[in-house]
């Protein structure tokens, strides 16, 4: 039975064509070789899965090839046999985290010298930037100047770690992250070759989750392959990834603009009974606010969509703002990092969800700042106006009180000294009373019959019975009048009139500063 043989490795580029999503960098190195004007080391930088070590390869087995075809290894020649075969005495091929002592560097520089047998020598050290600092300082002299048929080739994920010295000593080329469109092609490719039947939304789902790294695709496929033997789907994809339908977040978006907070306990209880990651339905969530961003900023959303999730997407952006999209993704950033390092994994993310659905219901940043800019535009009318002007634009407020009879409809008044109240009663005016008192008196009950009918019913007065001067044989005594305290500016805006308003933008205000300071 033949060894199997892993997606990554069988479909590596072999000619410089076959690499994808790094153009210029293919192009520069083709003129290179045709101009022969090959620096003595080259430097390939980029994340993970982007082609570094593969570039290496390709550009070490082009200069050393046969019969070369418009600058590309034929891949038929002795050379380029030995290379693919990993058998070639002229291309070394060195491990920089397991070789990275000074030692190791100094046996490169004892056997740098030695002829060879093809055009170029070539060392491919990987992962260099774990090379240690006397290793690198070993390595200058050599690298700087190097015998004519030798070249050095570098690969990292961390090019600052590399020290200046050796940057300046080499060609330096960032590679880009891959496209998920070029990954979609390179594994449909893939599929076609296989002969397996895929859909187009699976392959996207791979793409996505790779990041930009080819070879994260391409292993993913590969397990995936292993899971499925008949049509992949994009549910299988789902299932196996351990990812959420995207269904959901459209759920949690109406649900919050309703108002219902119970279904991300629901979606949570989802979650974690099926025993889906968390980080990943975080980063999907991330994912979904982005592309309603985009649809609030161009009106465009992915090109990876599909139409009927277009469709969704552009409904459902009427649900936010650019404002609220941005706070949510923000927030979702920093809820991320807590999720993962919290014991209660659980709670955090319905914290997490509530807080996502409630933004429906906030006022903005924006919103706050209008408001209270309107605030204090019309304070400030109001303070640099005239006094007059300010007494005519006091509001008045009406104040309804409850329907009294008036004193023609109202039963006479009576003398309380009337014997018997069958008698004719005696019309006591309001002056009379004043008269014998000697002074005013405002508190007059009056009894009246509601409904109008029936017969007329007894009314009397209340007097206050406090003694007055004329009571006591005294004069009255003019007393100077007190001066009027005048409230502080902080009792002006405690005795002012609070309205629902003033109370709403009291808490806005309150909002607002410590969104600010946080920013």
């Amino acid at each position: 039975m033949a060894e199997y043989q892993v997606i990554a490795r069988k479909f590596r580029p072999q000619t410089f064509k076959d690499v994808m999503g790094q153009e210029a960098i293919v192009t520069t190195l083709k003129n290179a070789i045709k101009s022969k004007r090959l620096a003595q080391a080259y430097l390939f930088c980029g994340s993970r899965g982007t082609g570094k070590t593969t570039l290496a390869r390709l550009l070490a087995k082009a200069i050393n090839c046969e019969q070369p075809v418009d600058y590309e290894p034929c891949n038929q020649c002795t050379s380029c046999l030995e290379v693919m075969a990993g058998a070639s005495l002229n291309i070394l091929e060195i491990d920089g985290a397991s070789h990275r002592g000074i030692e190791d560097i100094r046996q490169i520089n004892d056997n740098v010298g030695y002829a060879v047998s093809g055009n170029y020598k070539v060392y491919i050290i990987d992962e260099v930037h774990m090379l240690t600092k006397e290793a690198f300082n070993a390595l200058l002299k050599t690298l700087e100047e190097p015998p004519s048929k030798v070249k050095f080739l570098f690969a990292t994920t961390e090019p600052h770690k590399v020290p200046a010295t050796i940057l300046s000593r080499c060609q330096r080329f960032n590679l880009n992250r891959i496209s998920q469109p070029l990954i979609v092609k390179k594994l449909q490719h893939i599929a076609s070759r296989l002969q397996v039947d895929v859909e187009e939304g699976a392959l996207r789902l791979l793409a996505q989750r790779a990041e930009g790294g080819l070879r994260d695709a391409e292993s993913l496929f590969d397990q995936i392959l292993a899971f499925e033997e008949g049509k992949i789907t994009e549910e299988t994809v789902t299932a196996i990834l351990g990812l959420m339908p995207r269904e959901i977040y459209f759920e949690i978006d109406r649900a919050g603009k309703e108002g219902r907070l119970v279904t991300a306990f629901e979606i949570v209880d989802r979650i974690f009974s099926e025993g889906k990651d968390l980080t990943f339905f975080i980063e999907g969530l991330i994912d979904h606010l982005r592309q309603i961003l985009l649809i609030k900023v161009s009106s465009h959303p992915s090109a990876h969509l599909t139409d009927n999730e277009r469709k969704k997407y552009h409904e459902t952006a009427a649900l936010y703002s650019k404002e609220q999209c941005l706070d949510l993704i923000e927030y979702l950033l920093e809820a991320q990092n807590k999720i993962k390092s919290s014991a209660f994994g659980k709670v955090c993310l319905e914290v997490t969800l509530m807080h996502v659905m409630r933004s429906h219901f906030r006022l903005s940043i924006d919103q706050l700042v209008h408001h209270l800019s309107i605030l204090e535009n019309r304070i400030k009318d109001k303070e640099e106006a005239p006094p007059s002007q300010q007494a005519k634009e006091q509001p008045k407020q009406s104040i309804k009180l409850p329907a009294i009879q008036t004193a023609k409809q109202s039963p006479p008044l009576t003398s309380p000294t009337a014997k018997n109240l069958n008698e004719s009663p005696k019309r006591i005016e309001q002056g009379d009373l004043e008269k014998e008192s000697g002074r005013k008196d405002t508190s007059f009950l009056i009894h009246k019959n509601l409904e109008g009918t029936g017969p007329a019913q007894p009314t009397f007065t209340t007097i206050d019975p406090t003694p007055s001067f004329a009571d006591l044989g005294k004069a009255k005594k003019e007393q100077p009048p007190l001066p009027t305290p005048q409230p502080s500016p902080i009792q002006k805006e405690t005795l002012r009139p609070v309205h629902a308003y003033d109370t709403l933008m009291h808490f806005a205000a309150v909002e607002l500063e410590g969104k600010l300071q946080k920013n």
